[in-house]
């Protein structure tokens, strides 16, 4: 799955267009490599965001089937480090 329909259907985003974003401008990171939107993630990758005032690192444990998965299920998929 692309990292930004990722980002998008584990609820780290809000919206795919945000997740393109913030890749466009270089603060989304797949095991300490920027990454274009069209990077596949594979489980075990570890997921950086670097925000203004910190960074954000997720663990990829499972891939989504679905375009979307409850907020409730997010810990099935990742786990924040």
């Amino acid at each position: 799955m692309r990292i930004d329909k990722f980002l998008n259907s584990v609820n780290i985003t809000k919206r795919r267009s945000v997740a393109q974003d913030m890749i466009s401008n270089k603060v989304v990171l797949i095991n300490d490599v920027i990454v274009k939107a069209s990077k596949n993630v594979e489980v075990g990758s570890v997921i950086s965001i670097n925000y203004l005032e910190s960074t954000k690192k997720y663990k990829v444990l499972k891939i989504p089937t679905t375009k979307s998965t409850p907020k409730s299920l997010q810990d099935e998929y990742i786990k924040e480090l």
